[in-house]
């Protein structure tokens, strides 16, 4: 074994190309909320926009869900809180659980978000066509669910 090389060819591996688009992504979206005045990151626009779709959910599913650790949530759930966007509340059914809820600050904040997520989008998106579109979006299904399908 110790003759061996390690041998993985990343130029023509999904995974280095996907984690680097995605630093690009969250790299150029974290500027544009800089650049336009916004307090927020991309990990709480998302929590934002997973209770806007689905209000007072459960703590352990939203981080189920947004595919984080508890640990990770709960911090970012309580620096949520004093920026007033989100408020938590001791569930009635399990008093060890929490319901998270967007307050009104946080759907001011999320509807500022829009516009400035559809800028980097179109950024993202220049260039690439209809077709070339759905077929990037069909692979990434795919890669999902090759993970949905197999534990590692």
């Amino acid at each position: 074994m110790s003759g061996e090389t390690f041998k993985i060819d990343f130029e023509t591996s999904i995974g280095p190309w996907l984690g680097r688009t995605v630093k690009m992504v969250d790299y150029h979206l974290q500027e544009a909320f800089d650049r336009h005045g916004l307090d927020m990151t991309k990990e709480q626009m998302v929590i934002l926009k997973k209770l806007h779709e689905q209000d007072g959910i459960n703590q352990n599913e939203l981080a189920s869900l947004t595919y984080r650790d508890k640990s990770s949530l709960a911090r970012l759930i309580s620096k949520m809180e004093s920026k007033k966007y989100i408020r938590r509340v001791q569930s009635k059914e399990d008093k060890r659980n929490n319901e998270i809820f967007i307050t009104e600050e946080g759907l001011k904040i999320l509807a500022e978000t829009r516009p400035v997520i559809q800028e980097v989008i179109d950024v993202m998106e220049q260039g690439i066509n209809k077709e070339d579109k759905a077929l990037i979006i069909n692979t990434l299904k795919k890669v999902q669910n090759n993970f949905n399908l197999k534990s590692i």
